[in-house]
């Protein structure tokens, strides 16, 4: 059985570029989340590993899969382990060749998974070093350490973790739809409680 995984981190972002190459019959897995989510503690990557009929899995680049080296590397061990066959679209290269491992497969995912990593480093340098220009300018937005936010503050600041709840999605469902953390979500539902007490 083959399936296809794919992952977009917001719920706004379209499918179709990782759809391109899809065949009839493949199982579809997608996730909404972010790339740094492990991907054992997925919804939908965890069903993808529990799945026993899978022999074949396409993804459409190895950041898909997700942004942490360590990671990466568990997930394709999995594979290997269960005999199951993945391929990266966007280089065409698949990770067994005639049952064995292809060793040009494992360095080129190594490489990219260690850039993905990178990339997400970069990116949340880049976030702080932002964040403390902002606050050099006196610009810095953030909540100040300790205060709290109004009722109608957060309800306000955070209409679809609202609406998911609910549709009674669970609290790591909303999580990962709104790109949220946990905590947040919990803080919205519990004041949802305190409005409707």
């Amino acid at each position: 059985m083959k399936a296809r995984y794919i992952r977009i981190s917001t719920p706004d972002q379209k499918l179709e570029r990782q759809l391109i190459k899809q065949h009839t019959g493949e199982k579809l897995f997608i996730d909404i989340c972010s790339g740094s989510i492990p991907f054992n503690e997925r919804a939908e990557g965890q069903r993808l590993l529990k799945d026993m009929d899978l022999n074949y899995v396409s993804v459409h680049a190895i950041d898909r899969l997700g942004r942490n080296l360590l990671d990466i590397l568990m997930t394709l061990q999995h594979f290997d382990d269960h005999g199951i066959k993945l391929k990266v679209e966007n280089l065409g290269i698949e990770s067994l060749v005639d049952g064995k491992p292809n060793p040009a497969f494992k360095l080129i995912v190594s490489v990219l998974a260690n850039i993905a990593e990178m990339e997400r480093n970069t990116m949340l340098e880049r976030q702080r070093e932002g964040i403390d220009i902002a606050k050099a300018k006196g610009k810095y937005k953030g909540r100040v350490r300790g205060s709290k936010e109004s009722r109608e503050q957060i309800l306000a600041k955070y209409p679809t973790v609202i609406k998911r709840l609910k549709e009674g999605q669970s609290l790591r469902n909303t999580a990962k739809l709104c790109d949220v953390s946990l905590g947040t979500v919990q803080k919205v539902k519990f004041t949802l409680k305190k409005e409707s007490v």
